[in-house]
């Protein structure tokens, strides 16, 4: 069996993609590939033949035109396509050769990022575009994998006679390094990673901790930060937010590769992230939420809608509202007061992880949903 991954803006060693997905279809005997047009790399790694360029600033018409000589050389008998642009290529692939096109819906489409330097008015007109152009990926794929239950609207419900798989973001356990920690007298060590932006909530975390250490002056509060400011303007918030920290040390970690992830927080007490409430975070299920867990970090979290709708019950941390600062620093101050709650949620996090919240408990259902879409072609 011969499976092609398409995507426009991920790297050829996504996490989900690489490590997990085409891992999984190569451990299995299958014939793998990865064409993304947002990395440089030709080669083959652990058995994944690799065709990855950086054009993604060119045009869309030459960015197709690569997708379609792509599968025109592997000639695929299934193609996973991570964004419409992808769906679209390989949908004029299939015009002339018998295949299933399978969209892995795992970002929201249109999302904010990419309404953001339009006007109010040119936020609808190009909003209104970018859903009519998810809709058509839709109509022209066969089959959708949906990386959470919130992110089938629309396309599930457009299109509800089209087989469709959810598989959650979670990690496999090679790559999750267990570090419980026991809380040391007087000391504590938040974590933030990802993107510090305030749009990811990073000034929700640093008022937090400025409320935590104006009431607790003799407790040691420090910051772990492991990830980067994305823009110029994300650069001078998290300048500003840190100049006003009230943190008696702040360790700046830099984004780092995802074998290492897990090992880059080992020294952190609790993991935060505190991104707002808007529709389209409330539709999301922050991917790094399986890593904390799986480490056996008790976690403090925005209680957004789609953690709330897929994990059940949160014992192994706290879901508040991000702009409830006192609430966010009496949920630290629980762990504070009582270290045995603090041992409890991290014991559990990790107990979770490994019964329910791994890569080995759906990467079946995976390899089946993939193996009959490539079987079944139309």
């Amino acid at each position: 069996m011969k499976i092609l991954f398409l995507t426009t803006a991920h790297r050829y060693n996504d996490d989900r993609i690489f490590y997990h997905q085409a891992a999984e279809l190569a451990a299995r005997g299958n014939a793998v590939k990865i064409c993304s047009l947002c990395s440089d790399y030709v080669g083959n790694i652990n058995h994944i033949e690799i065709d990855a360029n950086d054009i993604l600033k060119d045009s869309s018409e030459s960015k197709i035109q690569k997708f379609v000589n792509v599968c025109k050389d592997f000639t695929p008998h299934v193609v996973v396509c991570s964004e419409p642009l992808a769906v679209l290529a390989a949908h004029q692939y299939r015009k002339r050769h018998k295949i299933n096109i399978i969209y892995d819906v795992t970002e929201w489409y249109p999302s904010l990022s990419m309404l953001r330097p339009f006007t109010r008015l040119m936020k609808w007109i190009h909003a209104t575009k970018f859903l009519l152009i998810q809709l058509y990926a839709g109509f022209v794929s066969t089959h959708f994998i949906f990386g959470e239950e919130t992110k089938k609207w629309p396309l599930a419900y457009t299109f509800p006679w089209k087989k469709k798989l959810i598989l959650p973001y979670y990690p496999a356990k090679a790559f999750v390094a267990e570090s419980i920690k026991t809380l040391i007298s007087n000391q504590i060590t938040l974590c933030v990673t990802g993107e510090l932006s305030e749009e990811k909530g990073f000034g929700h975390f640093m008022k937090a901790v400025n409320l935590l250490k104006a009431r607790h002056t003799d407790l040691n509060v420090n910051v772990l930060m492991i990830g980067a400011a994305r823009t110029e303007e994300d650069e001078n918030f998290l300048e500003e937010q840190l100049k006003n920290s009230l943190a008696d040390r702040v360790d700046f970690g830099k984004p780092t590769s995802f074998e290492n992830f897990t090992q880059s927080f080992s020294f952190a007490d609790v993991c935060f992230d505190l991104r707002g409430f808007n529709f389209e975070n409330h539709h999301s299920l922050p991917i790094k939420l399986f890593y904390y867990m799986g480490a056996g970090k008790p976690v403090v979290y925005s209680a957004l809608k789609g953690i709330r709708k897929h994990i059940k019950p949160i014992d192994f941390g706290f879901l508040v509202n991000p702009n409830d600062t006192n609430s966010i620093v009496r949920h630290i101050e629980q762990y504070l007061n009582d270290r045995s709650l603090y041992q409890k949620h991290a014991e559990t996090a990790r107990a979770r992880f490994l019964e329910e919240f791994n890569w080995s408990r759906i990467s079946g259902s995976f390899v089946d949903f993939i193996t009959e879409a490539a079987k079944n072609r139309t």
